[in-house]
Parts: C-alpha cells; sequence; structure tokens
C-alpha cells in the first residue's frame, strides 16, 4: 500500500483525491467544505455534522495507517531457534524454508495439505524457485505427506501409499544433495542442508525397515522386485554377519533406541540410517572358543538410478547400500565422497541389554547349571587383520558387563576406533586362577590362529591386556615367566618314585609353567590383587566360598592327581588341596604369593591404576575396599594412577581417560617402530 495520504495543491488548498475534501489554505477556506454539486444547495453547517465528517475522516486516516504497518515483536533466543529449526520431522510441521517457498508461488501449507498433488506439481514446475528451494521443499512436503499416510498397527508392513511417499521424499532430498549446482560442501554451513539430510535419513529409515520385511518373500536369488511401483535391485553389502549369514534376522533402527546404564553413545553424523543388525541364531561348535559378534552396526543409505537431475527425478528404481562404518568412514554417492552416518554405541548396547550377563555370571561363579564352563572370546566387531586387539578380562564373579563404559569410550573414540578392535574374555570364575590362566591362554591362541593362521596380520602383534582384579591378576601372569620356580607348592611325598614324580610333573606342568605370550607388548591392572588380599578371608566371603562349586573338570583331575601321589604300597601321600576362585585370592594361598615374585616380559610395558577408598592418609596404607594398594601397586610400571574409588574403578571417567591415554602411548609406540 502507498503513502497514507497523497495530497495535490489545489487552488491555493490541499485536496485529497479520495474524498474531495479541501484542507485550510491561504483563502481561508473551510478545511470541511464540500463544493456542492452545481444546482444543489449547500448542505447544512451546524456543529453535529461537524464532528460527523471529523470522525469519519479519522477512521479513514487510522485504517489507512493499520494497513501499511508492520508490527514488530520479540522472542527468546532459545524460541527463535527452535522456530527456525522446527521441521515436519522435529516440530510436527513445514519448515520456515519450506513455508517461503510455498508463499512465493502463492500456496501455503493448509492449501497443500487439501490439494497435495496440484501442489507438488505447482511447486515442481515454478520458476520462480531454484532447484535447491525445490528440491528440498518438496522432500519436506513427501515426508510429511508419508507421516500422514497412517502409521502401520503393532505387526503390520507400511503400506505402499506410505512407502511410495517415503521414496519420493528421500529421491528429491537426494537430488537436492548431489545434483544441484552447489556440491554439499558448499553448504555446510547452512541449516538447510542439515534439514535436508534429515530429511533424507529418516526417509531412509522407515523404507529400509519395509524392505527388509519383504526379504522372507523373495527367492534367495532375487536380482529386483517391484514394490509400491517402484524397482528395487538387490542390495549392496559389505556387512559380515555371524554364522555366515546373508540376511540379519532382526533389524533395529538406532534411532529409536534409548539406553541405561551407558553414560554416552557414540555416533557419526552423515549420510544414510543407522540400524543394528541381528544376526539369525546359531550353535557354533563347542570346542570353537570364539565367537563373532551377533550385534552388528549397519548404515543404511538409498541411490536413485541416473546420472542428471532430469534422469534422477524422472527414475522409480532404487537400490540399498548396507555398510558396515567400522569398515567404511566415507561413501561415494552421485560422484562425491561423503561422510557416512554411524551409530558405534547401539549395537554393542543391544547386546549387553539381551546377554543375561548379570544372572549368568553369579551361576558360573557358584558353579551351577546355566553358567559357563570354558572361557569364551567375544568379539566386539567383525574381526579386522588391520586392528590392533585389545583384551579385556573380568574379575571375580563378574562378566563383559564389567566393561560397560570402557568398551564404548574406547570405541567411540574415533582415533582408538581406527586402529582397535575389542576383544572380551568371558571365563567362569569358580574355577582356580592356574585353570583360568591355562584355559584362557588356549582360548587366546586358538583365537589368533583361526582369523591369522600365518601369525602376520597387524591384529596379531602389539596386543594389548587390560584385566580388572582377578582378571588383572590373570593378564599379568599372561605375560609372566614361570620357570620352575612354582613346583614347590606341590605336595610331594618324599618316597614318591621317579616314575610319578615324572607323571605329577607332566600332568602339572601346563598350569606351573608358562610364558609370556608374545603377541603382547602392553598390559594394564586396574584394582589387581596381585599379592592377594586379606578380605578373601573375611567372613562373608568365606560363607560365599562356601556356596562355590570347583568346576568338575577340576575336581576329576585333583581325585586322578590325588591317585598318582599315593606311594606303591598305595598309601595316600599329603592331601592335595585345590582352592576355588576366591580362597585363591587370599594373600595367604601359596599359588597366589608364589606367583606374585614372577617377573613380567621385559618386551612388555605395564600400567596400573588403583582405587583409593579408605582409609584417609599416605598412599600404601590405602585400599580400595577390597583391594590394598600394597597389593595392586607393581614396581616397575610405566604409569600408576590413583583414582578415589571403590573396587570396581574401571568404570569411573578418570580410569577410563587413563586407559584411552595409554591406548594412545601404545599407537604411538607402534608407530614409532613401524613408521
Amino acid at each position: 500500500m502507498g503513502p497514507v495520504v497523497q495530497a495535490c495543491r489545489v487552488g491555493g488548498g490541499m485536496t485529497t483525491p479520495e474524498t474531495g475534501i479541501v484542507a485550510a489554505g491561504r483563502h481561508g477556506y473551510n478545511p470541511f467544505y464540500r463544493r456542492p454539486a452545481r444546482g444543489n444547495k449547500p448542505p447544512m453547517r451546524n456543529g453535529t455534522q461537524v464532528w460527523i465528517v471529523r470522525c469519519a475522516v479519522l477512521a479513514a486516516l487510522l485504517c489507512l495507517n493499520a494497513c501499511a504497518m508492520v508490527g514488530v515483536s520479540r522472542v527468546k533466543s532459545n524460541e527463535a531457534i527452535n522456530e527456525r529449526r522446527a521441521d515436519v520431522i522435529g516440530g510436527g510441521r513445514l519448515s520456515d524454508s519450506t513455508v517461503q517457498a510455498l508463499n512465493v508461488v502463492a500456496l501455503t501449507a493448509s492449501s497443500c495439505e487439501k490439494a497435495f498433488a496440484d501442489c507438488t506439481q505447482t511447486v515442481a514446475g515454478s520458476p520462480g524457485l531454484d532447484d535447491e528451494q525445490r528440491l528440498s521443499a518438496l522432500a519436506e512436503l513427501w515426508l510429511g505427506r508419508a507421516a500422514k499416510a497412517g502409521r502401520p498397527k503393532a505387526g503390520a508392513s507400511m503400506d505402499d501409499v506410505a512407502l511410495d511417499a517415503y521414496l519420493q521424499a528421500a529421491r528429491y532430498a537426494y537430488a537436492y544433495l548431489f545434483y544441484t549446482a552447489r556440491a554439499p560442501a558448499d553448504r555446510a554451513f547452512e541449516l538447510r542442508q542439515v534439514q535436508v539430510i534429515g530429511f533424507y535419513n529418516f526417509a531412509v529409515q522407515h523404507t529400509v525397515t519395509r524392505f527388509f520385511e519383504e526379504l522372507p518373500h523373495l527367492d534367495p536369488r532375487w536380482t529386483r522386485t517391484t514394490l509400491a511401483g517402484w524397482t528395487v535391485l538387490r542390495p549392496q553389502s559389505d556387512v559380515h554377519l555371524a554364522g555366515g549369514a546373508q540376511v540379519p534376522s532382526e533389524l533395529i533402527p538406532a534411532a529409536s533406541l534409548r539406553f541405561n546404564g551407558l553414560r554416552n553413545v557414540y555416533r557419526r553424523d552423515g549420510f544414510g540410517s543407522d540400524f543394528v543388525a541381528v544376526a539369525p541364531p546359531d550353535t557354533p561348535a563347542k570346542d570353537v572358543p570364539w565367537r563373532d559378534p551377533d550385534y552388528m552396526s549397519l548404515t543404511g543409505a538409498l541411490v536413485f538410478g541416473g546420472d542428471t537431475l532430469e534422469q534422477v527425478l524422472a527414475t522409480k528404481e532404487v537400490r540399498l547400500l548396507a555398510k558396515d562404518p567400522y569398515r567404511d568412514d566415507t561413501v561415494t554417492v552421485g560422484g562425491r565422497v561423503v561422510p557416512l552416518g554411524a551409530n558405534f554405541t547401539a549395537a554393542y548396547g543391544v547386546w549387553l541389554a539381551r546377554s543375561g550377563f548379570a544372572s549368568q555370571s553369579i551361576r558360573s561363579l557358584l558353579g551351577r547349571e546355566g553358567g559357563i564352563k570354558t572361557p569364551r572370546v567375544l568379539l566386539m566387531q567383525p574381526y579386522d587383520p588391520d586392528r590392533m586387539v585389545v583384551v579385556m578380562l573380568h574379575g571375580l564373579a563378574s562378566s563383559p558387563e564389567a566393561w560397560i563404559n570402557v568398551a564404548n569410550e574406547v570405541m567411540g573414540d574415533e582415533e582408538l576406533r581406527r586402529n582397535y578392535q575389542v576383544w572380551e574374555v568371558y571365563y567362569p570364575t569358580n574355577a582356580p586362577v592356574a585353570v583360568n590362566l591355562l584355559n584362557i591362554r588356549k582360548a587366546l591362541d586358538a583365537t589368533l590362529k583361526h582369523f591369522d593362521p600365518s601369525g602376520q596380520a597387524r591384529a596379531s602383534r602389539n596386543m594389548v591386556l587390560v584385566g580388572h582384579s582377578m582378571g588383572g591378576v590373570i593378564a599379568r601372569l599372561l605375560v609372566s615367566s614361570s620357570g620352575d620356580k612354582l613346583w614347590d607348592i606341590v605336595p610331594l611325598r618324599a618316597d614318591l618314585s621317579p616314575a610319578k614324580r615324572a607323571r605329577v610333573r607332566q600332568r602339572l606342568a601346563p598350569y606351573l609353567q608358562f610364558t609370556p605370550m608374545p603377541q603382547v607388548t602392553r598390559a594394564v591392572f586396574l584394582a589387581s590383587p596381585h599379592r592377594g588380599t586379606p578380605y578373601a578371608q573375611h567372613r562373608l566371603a568365606r560363607w560365599i566360598g562356601e556356596l562355590i562349586r570347583l568346576p568338575v573338570t577340576v575336581l576329576k583331575e585333583v581325585a586322578s592327581l590325588s591317585e598318582l601321589l599315593k606311594d606303591d604300597s598305595g598309601k595316600q601321600g599329603p592331601a592335595l588341596h585345590v582352592s576355588n576362585s576366591i580362597g585363591n585370592l587370599s594373600d595367604t594361598d601359596p599359588f597366589i604369593t608364589a606367583t606374585a615374585k614372577l617377573p613380567i616380559s621385559p618386551r612388555v610395558h605395564y600400567h596400573t591404576i588403583v582405587g583409593v577408598y579408605k582409609p584417609k592418609g599416605p598412599l600404601p596404607t590405602t585400599s580400595d575396599g577390597v583391594v590394598p594398594y600394597s597389593s595392586a601397586h607393581l614396581d616397575g610400571a610405566d604409569s600408576e594412577l590413583a583414582i578415589p574409588s571403590w573396587h570396581s574403578v574401571q568404570e569411573t571417567p578418570a580410569a577410563i581417560l587413563e586407559l584411552r591415554r595409554i591406548l594412545r602411548v601404545q599407537l604411538e609406540a607402534v608407530k614409532g617402530e613401524n613408521p
């Protein structure tokens, strides 16, 4: 609207063209005098009429002024940011950018909802919008359409109308990202591109979920199929599932998961939607100690046919890319290399939540049915020959749950994730330390030989052992030399024949004679009772110890050795006593006191992390509540960190930061040896 009043001079006064009212001028005209039409009598000039005219003029002026004004109001900064970032996904309404695009072509959100086909046709064909405005608006409009197409009931599949809408949204977003004049890098600081990536990833999540539901109905050799009027090509995948499975038994969108017990969820923003792929259940051979991960991180992306913008917008052919984010940092799409999105915590969290470790570890400690009987080496990701291995060993009455946040923080650190893979050793904690030491060593050796028979892969060198509590004691023995120093703890009769002595020595040698693992060059011991702990003789500990059943294999071995220790006349020799795991950790146990003096391999750099819980005073007099500092401390360590903590020190942020520092030290040392 133009100025409030346009004026021109008429006969010495000012006349408004709209009303013909003459303003006061130098000739002294009455400002409210209306020139009478020729042949008519002048109107009556009384006070009432004058005020009526004045009020009418004032009202007209106010109306004109109101039409031309721009109103201004203030909102809080956070509200302004939320309004600007809101879109059809996060705010349940069209984004400001899409609304503005609709305004340009004389449309509104409500009109588009009523006549969606006409709306999208107008947006697609209007010359008033550039390609970026048009494609981003269409992506959001179709995404809103998909959301309103109706959510399927629990257990039901998405209908074809919704699937088509999600595919349309993904295609327009895909075209915006890769087939407009500007490259994605040119829009790196623009909110609109962030929104469009969100539109694409959200559409991919729902589309891939529907694709996955269709797989059981397809021939295993299928190459293409038709869904909702689209041609779907066979996926391209580099994801390796346990047992050599080709198709997951379950596919869970990572965005739908929330975890309790995990401090952080580690993601990598980028192209594609994050999933947890669950391998079909299998029964691995009992004599195989390693376990491939049953829960895998997977990133899905959709690519559309065509090499130009026009071809992409015209195609109805689509292919799924299923990528392993541990192997792939980037993906090439539309001739451009872009970061691949990822969620590195979701698969780990689902595995822990479904594992049943909490109850199983107690059954294992007590030697009850349902517990494990032999150690297992659990791989946290598919074996990678180019990543060094971090082996984590839990403590007494524990399980891989001891490393909930530790393993997550290691896998969440980008530099560590690129260079390390995590193996968690899960073993029965009712067995004596010597038995677990032997069986864990066998399990690790077998796992390494299986994945790297030649022993030349990077994964087979410069391994790092990380042990907590009893796991730390075992980790230290895995890098120590026993020589003949442990034979004194075996009660042999003085009159035992040389032949029987040789047979006893042969039977006990695997438990009492060992050498350092050659693959290990660094170790970290957390709250580990290397010299035992007096708390193992506490009344409560002894009571729990009485509930523990030794493994059947150990009992049979003890019975066999007892027979062997008899003299030729059958007379029983000294009683052969084998402590269970709790008694084995006592500071008076013969095995623990003898092994405390064993030397650690000079090739191995080692570190200690100790908890300081009580009492206050000099460090040598403190304890973590279970293990005294004097037992956890090791002379010759590269570093030692004391943390105010109870015995579960491995879960503290300070301990995790120290472990990450140590792993970086190891990485730099290896780089120095192999530049």
